[in-house]
C-alpha cells in the first residue's frame, strides 16, 4: 500500500529535511547540479560523450551538401527538434508517474526559470519511483535517438546527433534531483508536491 502524506507526519518515524517552492527550483538545480558526485560525473560525461559523437558523425558524412543544408539541420538538432520533443520527454516523465499509482499528474512551465516540470499532486513517492521517473526521458530517448542516428541517412545524422546532445543537457535538472538523492545516500527520502501551494517536499525515514 502506497504510503500516504498524513503518515509522513509521524515525526517518530519522518522528518521533514527540505521543503522547495518551485519558484526556487533554479537555484536549487543549480546548486546540486555542481556538487560533485559520481552521477554528476557520469552526466556530463554523457553530454561530452554524445557531443562526440555529433562531431564524429558530421566528420564522416560522405558527399557534398550546400552550407544552407548544412545551417538547416544544425539548427532543427539544436533549436527546433528541442523545442518539439518537450512534449515528449514530459510524456516519458508521466508514464512512470501513473504506472506507480499517481493520478493528480499534472505538467507545467515556469517561463520565467525557463523551466517545463511535471508534478504528480499529493502523491507520495519512494526513492526508488522518483529515480525511475527521473531517470527514463533520458534513458529511453538517448537509445532511441542512437539507433536513428545509427541509421538515418545523410545529414539527418547530424541533425539527430545534435538532438541526441542537446536532450542530455536538457535532462539537467532530472539529474540535480537525482544528484540530491546521491548525496544523502543510505537515506531513505520520500517526496511529495503540492501543485497548488508549487512546493516540493522532502521527508526522511528516521
Amino acid at each position: 500500500m502506497a504510503l500516504q502524506i498524513e503518515e509522513l507526519e509521524d515525526h517518530c518515524k519522518y522528518r521533514q529535511i527540505l521543503k522547495v517552492p518551485y519558484d526556487e527550483l533554479v537555484p536549487f538545480i543549480l546548486d546540486y547540479i555542481r556538487r560533485r558526485s559520481g552521477l554528476m560525473v557520469f552526466f556530463w560525461s554523457a553530454c561530452i560523450f554524445f557531443l562526440g559523437i555529433a562531431v564524429i558523425v558530421r566528420l564522416n558524412i560522405s558527399g557534398y551538401f550546400p552550407l544552407k543544408r548544412i545551417f538547416l539541420h544544425t539548427i532543427l538538432g539544436f533549436v527546433v527538434f528541442p523545442i518539439l520533443f518537450i512534449p515528449f520527454h514530459e510524456l516519458l516523465h508521466i508514464i512512470p508517474y501513473y504506472l506507480a499509482g499517481a493520478r493528480k499528474i499534472r505538467v507545467a512551465m515556469d517561463l520565467k526559470q525557463y523551466m517545463f516540470y511535471v508534478t504528480a499532486h499529493r502523491h507520495v513517492a519512494t526513492p526508488g519511483q522518483f529515480r525511475i521517473v527521473a531517470l527514463i526521458p533520458f534513458i529511453v530517448t538517448s537509445l532511441a535517438l542512437l539507433v536513428l542516428v545509427l541509421y538515418l541517412p545523410g545529414l539527418w545524422k547530424w541533425s539527430f546527433s545534435l538532438l541526441l546532445f542537446a536532450h542530455a543537457t536538457m535532462c539537467a535538472g532530472d539529474f540535480a534531483m537525482l544528484n540530491f538523492y546521491s548525496l544523502h545516500r543510505g537515506k531513505k527520502i520520500y517526496t511529495w508536491d503540492d501543485a497548488d501551494q508549487k512546493i516540493a517536499y522532502f521527508y526522511q525515514e528516521i
